[in-house]
């Protein structure tokens, strides 16, 4: 297309198609520092302020060593009192060791001597995962996207047992799903896909229970079959739908054939039958025309007095 101007034109590019991994990288999780951020400012500025106040009252003026005290206090307080949020767990080493969890709330540790190693998110979280052009037992090259839902419930493992949990999970996710749709034909991926992802849940929750992670459950979102097999999928489907219609009708077709042949031979064995279904069927036509029938030669001998009387005689002999 060209603008206005007649200057050069203007290509149109395609929307780029949704990335678990762009989904992935642009998941915030780092709005619970925001807390602990603000509170180890207030603490800094109000040791600092204290102490520079405490040196003023003592010797009457600022003096600057008051004020590299305060600021040498003022970090070591920072260092010491920190606080954690609600759905946060604080690992904290001592001399390079596990030492203790805390948390939720208002912690404290001995500078230099105690780090805060993790501090574990134990919301529940939401983890996109995928398979690209992964093959299926029967060589067909399919796209799954997947969401993985879990939470960390020991923090101590979640630090101690793994380097980083969250993209530990993805990768062992992601892992799982492949090896699942490896092992399955692409049909009982697109059919059995609530078996798919119970069977995910149990193979990467006996991965990660050893990092202290549990997974919550496992739901495919989409699966992208290639359009020339979507097609051949189709017609194979319309074909067995067709070949059971097909069997349907023959035995329909079976067991009316079978009841036409004894209604024949009671027909064969009994005249006065035959006369009154010959009866019957010209008192439908009738009906159903709502007019005159023109009736054969071979009906109309069926409403002859003879034939009448006939029957009635034959009614008789059997009564």
């Amino acid at each position: 297309m060209r603008n206005r101007k007649g200057e050069r034109p203007i290509e149109a590019t395609a929307p780029r198609p949704f990335s678990i991994e762009q989904y992935n990288s642009r998941t915030d999780r780092r709005t619970s520092q925001n807390g602990p951020l603000a509170f180890s400012a207030f603490v800094f500025a109000v040791v600092f302020a204290a102490v520079v106040a405490g040196g003023f009252a003592i010797s009457g003026r600022f003096d600057v060593w008051a004020v590299v005290a305060a600021f040498a206090l003022a970090c070591l307080a920072v260092m010491t009192i920190h606080i954690a949020m609600q759905w946060e767990k604080v690992v904290v080493l001592r001399f390079g060791r596990f030492n203790r969890t805390k948390g939720p709330g208002l912690y404290f540790t001995i500078p230099f001597i105690e780090q805060t190693a993790l501090k574990a998110d134990q919301r529940i979280m939401v983890t996109g995962f995928g398979a690209e052009e992964t093959l299926t037992s029967d060589l067909v090259p399919i796209n799954v996207d997947a969401v993985l839902f879990w939470m960390v419930w020991d923090a101590e493992k979640a630090c101690l047992e793994v380097e980083n949990y969250y993209n530990s999970v993805s990768l062992a996710a992601q892992t799982a799903l492949r090896d699942a749709i490896g092992r399955a034909s692409v049909s009982e991926v697109a059919i059995r896909r609530n078996q798919l992802d119970q069977e995910l849940q149990e193979i990467i929750e006996e991965r990660t229970s050893s990092w202290g992670i549990t997974v919550l459950s496992v739901e495919i979102r989409d699966i992208v079959i290639p359009q020339e097999l979507q097609e051949v999928m189709s017609a194979e489907a319309q074909a067995e739908r067709e070949k059971n219609a097909r069997m349907v009708l023959a035995e329909v077709e079976k067991d009316i054939s079978a009841m036409l042949v004894d209604a024949a031979h009671v027909y064969e064995e009994n005249d006065v039958a035959l006369r009154l279904r010959t009866m019957h069927l010209l008192y439908e036509s009738v009906k159903g025309s709502g007019g005159t029938v023109v009736i054969p030669s071979a009906y109309s001998e069926g409403f002859s007095d003879a034939a009448f009387n006939h029957m009635t005689d034959a009614l008789k002999a059997k009564g």
